[in-house]
């Protein structure tokens, strides 16, 4: 006759292995506790394009920004996405920043007339390039933040989820993703 229920006590530590334990068995979240833990995740995908004018200023991409409430002070939030960028000019450097509301995080130290920024390519005619985002953040609060990603190009007008090209088949429409998780510390 199968034993269908376990007293807790007398278990010796270490008796019990993963072929025991029946695969939809699962731990309640609460359980799980400590440095690291992944307490919660939110991401937004655009996959509708966007274009701005050369501005010599940073400049919001509609549709991407995602927002999360911590809870807790101490935790640190790690931002993680990919932007699809596109000129249609024949060579332009483009140039990427994320903000926590309207603070700039996570970009390079002031460097003459250099642009501060996270992250930043030359984009050829007709062509796409995907930046990355990977930062962790140390917002330091409870209450909901928004995270946000801005481009810049000094030269040409940028777009995202395209390469410049209004249509045709040898040309793509990508998508562009944020995402933002909220890690125990």
């Amino acid at each position: 006759m199968p034993l269908t229920k376990i007293q807790s006590l007398g278990i010796t530590d270490g008796t019990i292995v993963n072929a025991d334990i029946n695969a939809s068995a699962a731990i309640a979240g609460t359980k799980l506790t400590g440095v690291g833990k992944v307490l919660q995740v939110v991401s937004t995908t655009k996959t509708s394009t966007f274009s701005t004018a050369t501005t010599g200023s940073f400049v919001e991409v509609t549709g991407l920004n995602v927002n999360i409430t911590p809870s807790s002070a101490s935790s640190k939030i790690f931002i993680s996405g990919i932007v699809a960028v596109g000129h249609s000019t024949t060579t332009a450097g483009l140039y990427l920043k994320v903000q926590r509301d309207s603070t700039d995080i996570g970009i390079g130290d002031t460097s003459g007339s250099s642009i501060r920024s996270m992250a930043g390519t030359d984009v050829r005619e007709y062509q796409t390039r995907q930046l990355s985002i990977n930062f962790l953040d140390s917002p330091n609060t409870t209450s909901a933040i928004n995270y946000k990603v801005l481009i810049q190009s000094p030269n040409a007008t940028s777009h995202i989820n395209n390469d410049g090209e209004a249509d045709g088949t040898n040309h793509t429409q990508p998508i562009s993703t944020i995402t933002v998780m909220e890690i125990a510390a």
